[in-house]
């Protein structure tokens, strides 16, 4: 169905999709708007919504449960959460588990966190009613840097640290190149620092797996410029407009060329190690 003039349609020029709409206003989730539409739950100019259906933000109307929404909200946000461990990174959960939700109520419109961390990490999670912004910083093209502080058992070895650095298969597919740095060691123990520039699900705690390390505790202390710093556990700050601003250049416009894939290093405390290039084979020697 196309709508005439001035109403919501499928196929014209300078429209986005409903549900896109929704999530950019902050006012829902592109999923939750989905199940609205289904549902019959949201109407645009006086007709019931449907999937697929493109509208124009700045004419059309759009109503959730008959309470028409604004989709130009003035302000944007953009925070930073220290997520404590025990909280799933969802607006809400059908298993009653505690959600990040609750912990950004105060900020007075809704938010949606940009990527996830599981239930039992914790550290910097960024949110957003920015949905565009959201999306951008989530494209795996811009290789966004994410560092992890990660205490793994029992221990690791300069080859295990190396293969994490090289790139290691989880899921069928090899990881990029990651920045590895051994804090410290101690019986029984070891705190990595770990650089990913990708976003996959559950990604630390599956390459550490992949070298046989179990993951005791992860936390993210950065995203791009963000740094976790004296944030407490369960509190959150505004990002300072540099911070923005600079999250903002990295993904700026499809003109801008993604950023350069970071190279595999490895530091075992005061020790830099090379970590071979991709096919090239490894030497050991004989000790002849």
């Amino acid at each position: 169905m196309q709508y005439s003039e001035g109403k919501a349609g499928f196929d014209m020029d300078n429209r986005v999709r409903l549900q896109k709409a929704l999530s950019d206003a902050g006012i829902m989730s592109r999923r939750k708007a989905e199940e609205y539409i289904n549902a019959g739950r949201i109407k645009v100019n006086g007709h019931a919504a449907m999937l697929g259906m493109k509208i124009d933000p700045k004419k059309d109307i759009v109503a959730v449960d008959s309470q028409n929404v604004d989709l130009h909200r003035g302000k944007k946000w953009y925070i930073a959460l220290n997520k404590p461990r025990g909280y799933v990174t969802t607006m809400s959960d059908d298993m009653g588990r505690k959600c990040v939700e609750e912990l950004v109520r105060d900020v007075g419109t809704r938010v949606y966190p940009i990527g996830r961390l599981d239930r039992n990490s914790e550290g910097l999670l960024l949110l957003t009613n920015d949905g565009a912004f959201a999306n951008a910083i989530m494209h795996p093209r811009y290789h966004v840097a994410k560092t992890y502080r990660v205490t793994v058992r029992p221990d690791i070895d300069e080859t295990q640290a190396m293969q994490l650095a090289a790139g290691v298969e989880i899921d069928g597919q090899k990881t990029l190149p990651a920045q590895v740095n051994v804090l410290t060691k101690e019986p029984g123990r070891a705190v990595v620092q770990i650089t990913i520039t990708e976003g996959r699900n559950r990604q630390i705690r599956k390459m550490c797996e992949a070298v046989n390390l179990e993951v005791a505790r992860l936390r993210r202390i950065s995203v791009g410029p963000v740094k976790l710093g004296m944030l407490q556990p369960g509190e959150w700050r505004e990002l300072f407009p540099n911070e923005i601003e600079t999250l903002k250049n990295m993904v700026r416009s499809n003109n801008v060329k993604p950023q350069k894939k970071q190279e595999p290093s490895v530091e075992m405390g005061y020790k830099r190690v090379s970590v071979p290039k991709p096919g090239k084979r490894v030497h050991k020697n004989s000790g002849k």
